[in-house]
């Protein structure tokens, strides 16, 4: 007759299954990992992709005529400035920078001027002084997966630089 601890404690030396049970165990927090760390890249991706994008932005407006970027107003190149932060041209034609860049109304182009100090050079004469331009974006982040918490984030970078009027 067969004792009843026998077939238990046969039971508990066995160790066939033990690496599928582990497997079974870490896999979720595995794939977990893997899928957030490709949704933490995109965002970064995406973040340098809107940083680029304002920065050429404000470098473009930098480069335009003094009379075309009044004093605390609407640049007349308003349109121009965010087309190409958008869409990388001026034109506003083809896809956006960003799949899910819907609209311009998430970029803004502010011109400053300075006008506390005595100025030579290309600002001598200038009425209202040294202009600065200031284009910032803030985009709302579309995931990749659709990870909880990660489509609340928001895409924002800013650039300035001195109005040259070239």
């Amino acid at each position: 007759m067969m004792m009843l601890g026998e077939p238990l404690s046969r039971l508990r030396i066995d160790r066939r299954g033990a690496a599928a049970a582990e497997m079974a165990l870490v896999a979720p927090l595995l794939a977990g990992l893997m899928l957030g760390s490709f949704e933490l890249g995109k965002y970064y991706l995406d973040e340098h992709v809107v940083a680029k994008a304002v920065r050429d932005g404000a470098r473009y407006a930098a480069r335009q005529n003094f009379s075309t970027m009044p004093c605390g107003g609407t640049p007349t190149a308003d349109t121009q400035i965010k087309n190409l932060v958008r869409y990388n041209n001026v034109g506003g034609t083809g896809s956006p920078r960003l799949t899910y860049w819907n609209s311009s109304s998430t970029i803004t182009v502010a011109i400053t001027c300075d006008n506390s100090g005595t100025y030579t050079g290309i600002y001598t004469g200038l009425t209202g002084g040294a202009r600065r331009v200031t284009v910032s974006a803030a985009v709302p982040y579309t995931g990749l997966f659709g990870l909880v918490g990660f489509d609340a984030l928001s895409l924002n970078a800013r650039s300035q630089a001195a109005v040259m009027g070239i």
